[in-house]
């Protein structure tokens, strides 16, 4: 079986440094990354629907797999939206595409960003789970600005085994996340 390098980096080094540090009894109290979803809206689609063939088109090349278009479920005249329209799409990332996805996020996109200074803590919602956003595709190699019509952000959630921030905050540390200094 395939391993990426940031999941024997987890296994080797990350999952014994928990262990160690926050005195877990168990291997399986230490927490682990368990999925990554990644979310583009697409309020435009309901105007256009070859959007969502460019925007899936870009998202497969990003994350290595196929996304999947959600619906609105009920009609909202205010944002001329019916029921059944396609105004988003997300992909599922599990095991050995999450890590690699998540190698390519911290080690090639995030660099890329116009000064960068950090991914802001704020995002963990209590029970171990990160969510943050991107303002713009670009700053993944894997997308082609010639075929690409106009910048997308996308929301990624990192979802941990955790039932702490702390916890899931040090095995991002960890992993290679450049979380924010907090200023003293």
């Amino acid at each position: 079986m395939k391993y990426s390098r940031l999941k024997e980096l987890y296994q080797q080094v990350v999952a014994k440094e928990l262990k160690e540090r926050y005195r877990f009894k168990n291997i399986f109290q230490v927490p682990k990354l368990s999925k990554i979803v990644v979310n583009v809206g697409l309020s435009e689609a309901k105007d256009n629907i070859k959007v969502l063939d460019v925007a899936s088109t870009e998202l497969a090349a990003i994350t290595g797999q196929k996304p999947s278009v959600c619906r609105s479920r009920k009609s909202i005249s205010n944002f001329k939206i019916r029921e059944g329209m396609p105004i988003g799409i997300k992909v599922t990332l599990r095991d050995i595409v999450m890590y690699e996805f998540l190698d390519r996020l911290i080690n090639v996109a995030i660099p890329r960003i116009r000064d960068f200074r950090g991914v802001n803590t704020t995002g963990f919602d209590g029970n171990g789970n990160f969510n943050f956003g991107i303002t713009e595709q670009y700053i993944f190699p894997e997308v082609d600005v010639e075929k690409s019509d106009k910048t997308r952000g996308m929301n990624i959630t990192v979802v941990t085994t955790s039932l702490m921030n702390e916890h899931a905050i040090t095995l991002l540390e960890l992993l290679g996340m450049p979380f924010k200094k907090k200023s003293k």
